[in-house]
């Protein structure tokens, strides 16, 4: 077994999409991330990508695939699953509706599995290499996943055998990349590096489909351990169960493994303590989370908001309205932001690592002048124990999609929905996001 092979044959698996209740999740995930898509157009960094597209001589296919997929990951609104520490919607869904929206033949069904495949390989992927453990040693699984997942997706679409999926595969992997490094501003070369990882894997997929071959023990053979210091679990790539089941929604705007934490204070702050009362909130944290989220924010440095854990607090405290928006780096006055996060210690704590990476869960202690809260939770709206249904996507999709698109916001959610049910549907829906992007450009 070499994990390639194997994978390649869940990806050509004829009943892949088969499941009425799998479809109908995926249907969710479609309008979830159309939704981070449209939101993401007005972003700065958003823009820039888009007036880049725009300045190529020729932009081509696998141009708007990059960019689009950019788009979706920028957002920090897209899904997530969270034992491979990947955000699998991002890449998968725009590099599907790209390639089948210049594939007459694509067949609707064909479409559903070649998005359900994308998610299996960037899972499977995620958990083989550990992505929990890797992320923090600066290896972001979602960047080295993008190619790998995306050949996937492609070599469903152009219904190539299962010899030519796993060398498309294969051919994807030796482009992999690990690390972005930690800049971030509008113009980071984060989201470009993500975009072109997508990109790869469409240019890998065609080159199996011409008779271009890899190496298909890569991951049995010493390159993982001795260039990435990973030793593979191949086993997490031919598990025969689908991994999409366990993919989370994130229910606002922020990294993931700050939500836990600022659920339990919305939760304490619901049954009566006043954000003026209080005057200390210890958070407790799974450890590897620590370095990650404990630290203040940067003006003009968005992911230093959205990483925070001090400033989610506050933010969930003092302006809880804020946390609907992609730009969150205003709303709270700074004098009022600054004195509560200096309320705010974060611990990293032992205690919650019985269920990690399973569940990213949080305990925070409260005090006020004359009481003190303790609440632990687990899990948060939109992962698997409290799934989202179509009445949270779109709540969700309104949020974000309305200060963009106004009245036309819940015509664009119903054609999300729609996108899976004929060629036509996914056409219309993809000139309604052209029409955006180029709206959008400076």
């Amino acid at each position: 077994m070499n994990g390639i092979n194997e994978l390649a044959n869940i990806v050509q698996r004829p009943d892949l999409a088969a499941d009425d209740a799998v479809r109908e999740k995926l249907k969710l995930h479609v309008v979830d991330t159309v939704g981070a898509w449209i939101a993401a157009t007005r972003t700065p960094e958003g823009q820039k990508l888009i007036a880049f597209r725009d300045r190529m001589p020729s932009p081509s296919l696998t141009d708007d695939l990059a960019t689009r997929c950019a788009l979706v990951r920028l957002s920090e609104i897209d899904d997530i699953h969270l034992p491979s520490m990947t955000t699998p919607g991002s890449i998968i869904i725009p590099a599907a509706l790209t390639l089948a929206a210049i594939l007459p033949a694509a067949a609707v069904d064909n479409v559903a599995a070649s998005m359900l495949a994308g998610y299996e390989a960037m899972i499977r992927l995620g958990l083989a290499i550990k992505g929990p453990d890797v992320l923090y040693r600066g290896i972001w699984p979602t960047y080295f996943g993008a190619g790998f997942a995306t050949a996937a997706v492609a070599a469903r679409l152009l219904r190539l055998n299962a010899e030519h999926t796993a060398q498309a595969l294969a051919l994807a992997l030796t482009a992999a990349a690990p690390s972005v490094g930690q800049h971030h501003a509008v113009t980071t070369a984060r989201w470009l590096s993500v975009g072109n990882s997508a990109r790869t894997g469409f240019n890998a997929a065609f080159a199996a489909q011409a008779g271009f071959t890899a190496d298909l023990n890569l991951l049995t053979s010493r390159l993982f351990p001795d260039v990435y210091g990973i030793t593979p679990d191949i086993a997490r790539l031919a598990d025969g169960a689908l991994t999409f089941t366990q993919v989370s929604f994130k229910p606002w705007c922020a990294a993931r493994q700050t939500m836990a934490a600022t659920q339990a204070l919305r939760e304490v702050l619901s049954t009566g303590t006043l954000a003026g009362d209080i005057t200390q909130i210890r958070a407790h944290v799974p450890p590897p989370h620590l370095k990650m989220i404990d630290h203040g924010v940067k003006p003009g440095d968005r992911a230093s908001f959205l990483t925070s854990l001090p400033y989610q607090l506050a933010v969930a405290a003092l302006s809880p309205a804020e946390m609907a928006g992609l730009d969150q780096a205003v709303g709270v006055t700074l004098p009022a932001l600054q004195s509560f996060m200096a309320k705010i210690t974060v611990v990293g704590d032992d205690a919650l690592l019985s269920n990690y990476p399973t569940t990213w869960p949080a305990r925070i202690v409260v005090t006020t002048a004359s009481d003190q809260h303790e609440h632990r939770i687990e899990t948060v709206p939109g992962d698997p124990a409290q799934p989202f249904a179509m009445d949270d996507v779109r709540r969700k999709f309104q949020h974000f999609v309305a200060p963009v698109c106004g009245g036309d916001t819940a015509r664009l959610q119903q054609a999300s929905a729609n996108v899976l049910q004929s060629q036509a549907a996914m056409a219309a829906l993809m000139r309604d996001l052209n029409g955006l992007m180029s709206r959008s450009t400076p």
